[in-house]
């Protein structure tokens, strides 16, 4: 970036000092983007704690390291669902405190055929975080507003994790500094599909799809999906 859109100033001086592992799973469409949140994430982290693997498909035969993350006790996935325990509420009740969390980075199309696509990342006890907040990474559409970057995954899941606030703070200021600087810069607030659906703004035509459509449905009724 140039230097007067530097984000270095907002990093932290030292990097985190956690216990836990960030193991981030990133869509090969993910690398090309310039506005992704995972470089600002790793850029606040110590290299031993964050590990990211770019891949949509994964096996137990090719990518044995992976495999063994997914098979230890103390391994999560963030992934939301049915399935899914809060993840406040599974560090009370498990015999095995989370060493490694596992979190999937793309959009939520590419994230939702990673997970159910690679059978690994079914092993891992599957947690979601339980949280009203919405995203501030306001320069990138999202499903709906409570939809969470994968920074600001990462920041609640490991402050929690953690037990330190603070490490949420620490992470997000990166983020607020990069949306602050685009919006400066002509960048303009991307509201939410579900806010332009339900509010007649949504500038593409609806889909002929019926499983499309009936997402978008869902969506306009503020339906969880």
């Amino acid at each position: 970036l140039p230097l007067t859109m530097c984000l270095c100033p907002y990093l932290p001086v030292h990097p985190l000092q956690i216990s836990t592992h960030l193991y981030i799973i990133q869509h090969p469409a993910e690398e090309s983007k310039v506005l992704r949140t995972v470089p600002l994430l790793a850029a606040c982290l110590p290299p031993d704690k964050c590990t990211v693997k770019i891949g949509r498909r994964f096996s137990e035969e090719r990518d044995i390291e992976l495999s063994t993350v997914c098979r230890d006790s103390g391994t999560l996935i963030l992934y939301p669902g049915a399935e899914a325990t809060n993840l406040e509420e599974f560090i009370l009740d498990s015999p095995v405190y989370p060493s490694t969390i596992i979190l999937i980075d793309g959009t939520w199309s590419q994230a939702k055929d990673i997970f159910y696509k690679n059978s690994l990342f079914r092993l891992p006890k599957q947690v979601q975080l339980k949280t009203s907040i919405c995203s501030q990474y306001v320069i990138r559409m999202q499903p709906t507003s409570r939809c969470l970057s994968t920074l600001e995954c990462a920041a609640a899941a490991l402050s929690i994790l953690e037990k330190n606030n603070c490490i949420q703070e620490t992470l997000l200021r990166p983020l607020q500094a990069l949306c602050s600087f685009q919006l400066q810069h002509g960048a303009q607030i991307r509201l939410s599909k579900e806010y332009l659906l339900k509010n007649g703004l949504y500038p593409k035509p609806m889909p002929k799809n019926k499983r499309k459509l009936r997402k978008m449905e869902l969506l306009m009724n503020s339906v969880k999906i």
